[in-house]
């Protein structure tokens, strides 16, 4: 009788199923035309309110105040980089959270456990459909957005604003894996997210500055990658300032994220899930 010997997935094997994982969800969400519409739409309405809020209330003053408060006086481009990197992080957690959710509820993540394919290859697949709809939807809005108010949208760095998001994509989706592990253990997506999404819109400074948060919080904000790569954005665009006050020292902050996070959100994630498996936590979704 023929022995079963196990071999282990190889590299190649695991980019592939993390590659079909992101062509199955980029298939699915082009049947959904409307969605991603509206994924354009929602950053510029939430760019508008504060902008029309401040043209109403400060009039041929906004400009002159919000320098004084930010370093520059282009609120329209400062606005909307907010509102679309934090589409960009907020989508992030919701595709890794909902993915995760959605096979638990359908009873198929115990049947990815029974497979040579870990669910973190998958999550891989999940986050790379992610980030090219995020920062596709948020390139267009930021666009739009320009185009609308008659701003330029190519002022300043636009190189070092496009690495400092390519760079700072890492860590955000290492993030996920700890939330990832938060949504196995409460069973719990959408309540999370909700409550996260407006935690991090505070502490990334969306539409202000950290600077004017008090010194505990502020420490806390700069403790986040996302945090990093929205200051680095609007400074290569804008230059309103790095924290340490050249480009190439703030992305070696989110370098030394990048290098650190993914270990620690795999750690967590896995940790949690053999927990799960090992204490009978599958099946009770």
């Amino acid at each position: 009788m023929r022995e079963f010997v196990y071999h282990p997935p190889t590299f190649r094997q695991k980019l592939d199923a993390a590659l079909a994982e992101t062509r199955l969800r980029l298939i699915n969400i082009s049947r959904y035309p409307g969605q991603l519409v509206m994924e354009i739409i929602i950053p510029l309405v939430f760019a508008s309110m504060p902008m029309l809020l401040g043209r109403a209330t400060a009039g041929a003053d906004a400009a002159a105040n919000f320098e004084a408060n930010t370093g520059t006086t282009n609120y329209v481009a400062y606005m909307l980089i907010g509102a679309n990197i934090f589409t960009i992080v907020t989508s992030a957690f919701w595709h890794v959270a909902y993915w995760l959710r959605f096979e638990q509820e359908t009873g198929t993540l115990e049947s990815i456990y029974l497979t040579p394919t870990s669910s973190v290859t998958l999550l891989s697949g999940v986050a790379l459909h992610s980030a090219i709809r995020g920062v596709g939807s948020a390139l267009i809005a930021y666009f739009i957005g320009c185009l609308i108010y008659r701003v330029n949208p190519l002022q300043g760095d636009v190189l070092i604003a496009l690495l400092f998001i390519l760079v700072g994509l890492i860590p955000l989706y290492s993030l996920t894996l700890l939330f990832g592990a938060v949504v196995l253990k409460v069973k719990e997506s959408n309540a999370l997210i909700n409550l996260m999404q407006w935690v991090v819109s505070f502490l990334m400074g969306i539409f202000f500055p950290i600077a004017i948060l008090p010194k505990v919080v502020q420490l806390i904000a700069l403790a986040f990658p996302p945090t990093w790569m929205i200051n680095g954005v609007r400074s290569a665009l804008l230059g309103v300032g790095f924290f340490f006050g050249e480009w190439y020292l703030d992305l070696a902050v989110l370098w030394t994220f990048l290098l650190i996070t993914p270990y620690v959100g795999m750690w967590v994630f896995r940790r949690v899930e053999n927990n799960l498996r090992r204490n009978e936590g599958m099946g009770q979704f």
